[in-house]
Order: structure tokens, then sequence, then C-alpha cells
């Protein structure tokens, strides 16, 4: 779909509207959805609530009994209007210390043959890039990273393992991730990290935030 068609805007339910940004997984759209986000929470309108990000939209919840789905949309478009106003602000970088293989990565030997590598060179690939967190979810804190190398790609785990630690990071096809608590997965460990994504009894419980840039640094 052409970018000329861009932003569509959807009722989501009786109080909420989805503004559609982009049909594709793509870090200047995804940039732009972050932009967006920002922006709604320096100027907020009476009835907002909430804004939601993910990878090509915002979900921007709002009050039913104080704002109606005409007025929060011109509210809303109103300050979509003022994207291109609105100056990038730098990432923040968060680096995360890895510890990779053995008893902390037990998946990491299968995606060195996966991929024809070297346990050390699956490690050297991927903590040479910088991964942007896209969008939060699937459990609380959880990082949807993009960027992956694609020499390093592997499919998931035919049958998920029914508890994974927190602070485990995984492959899962092109993405990489770090579980937030203890859950059930079925992503390729390849190390582990002690960094608390999600501590709620934290003054920041939810350690990552959509537009942050993700670093490993390899631990021994």
């Amino acid at each position: 779909m052409s970018s000329s068609t861009y932003p569509i805007y959807k009722p989501a339910g009786d109080n909420a509207v989805l503004v559609i940004l982009g049909d594709e997984i793509d870090l200047q759209i995804n940039r732009r959805v972050h932009a967006l986000d920002k922006l709604f929470t320096r100027e907020c309108f009476d009835g907002f609530v909430e804004t939601v990000p993910t990878y090509t939209s915002l979900l921007i919840y709002y009050d039913p009994l104080l704002v109606d789905f005409s007025q929060a949309l011109s509210e809303i478009q109103n300050r979509v209007s003022k994207l291109q106003q609105v100056d990038e602000q730098p990432s923040r970088l968060v680096e995360i210390p890895t510890q990779y293989g053995g008893d902390y990565g037990p998946d990491l030997e299968f995606v060195a043959s996966h991929n024809h590598l070297s346990t050390d060179e699956v490690i050297r690939i991927h903590t040479s890039r910088d991964y942007p967190v896209y969008m939060m979810g699937f459990t609380p804190g959880f990082p949807y990273l993009g960027g992956m190398d694609d020499r390093i790609a592997t499919p998931r785990l035919q049958s998920p393992r029914t508890l994974v630690k927190a602070g485990s990071v995984g492959i899962a096809g092109s993405q990489t991730g770090i579980y937030s608590i203890d859950s059930p997965g079925g992503w390729q460990l390849i190390g582990w990290t002690a960094v608390k994504l999600f501590d709620p009894a934290s003054e920041r419980p939810i350690f990552l935030s959509p537009g942050d840039v993700v670093r490993f640094i390899r631990i021994e």
C-alpha cells in the first residue's frame, strides 16, 4: 500500500482510535509511531487515557464519558498533522550484559549448527548489532527487538518449554528477545542476563521502553 494512503484512522471499540502509519515492519515507520506516542504525552486532550504503540500503529484510548468519537478523532488528527514538526529524539541506548552458552544458553550449539557457524561466531554476530525496541508485549516488559542478522536466524522449538527463566535471551526466526518473567516459551535460548526487565516493586517496573536501543554485551 502506498505511503500516501497513510495515516489510516479506525475506531477500536467505543473508547479507542487506531492510527495506522504503515503496513510493514520498518524502522522509519516505527520511529514515527514513537514520535506520535511522545507527542500525546506532551499534548494530551480532555478525555485522553493512554496510548499503546505497535510496530506500525498507535492505539489511542479515550474516555467516552468525556469525549465522543468524532471529538477524539479531531484531536488525534490535529496531533498527527504536527508529526513533521516533531524533532526526532535520540534513542536511549541500553547495554544488556549477557552470559552465553552452557546452562545460560542451552540452544546456542543448535543455533550454530543450524547456521553452519561456530558458537563464538553466533555470539560475535549477536553482539555486533544494536537492536531497536519496536514494541512491548507477550508478557510485561518483554521487548520485541528488530535488526537481528539473518545469518543467525533459527526456527522456534518444535515443542515449547513449559518454563523459561526470566532474563533468558533467545532467537525465534529472524527475531531476538529477552524473557521478562518466568514463562513458557519456544524460542532458542542462547544466553541469559541478570538485568530485570520487569520488577513490579520498582519505581520503574518496565525496564525497557519502545524506541530504546538494546546492545548485548558478552560477559564470562
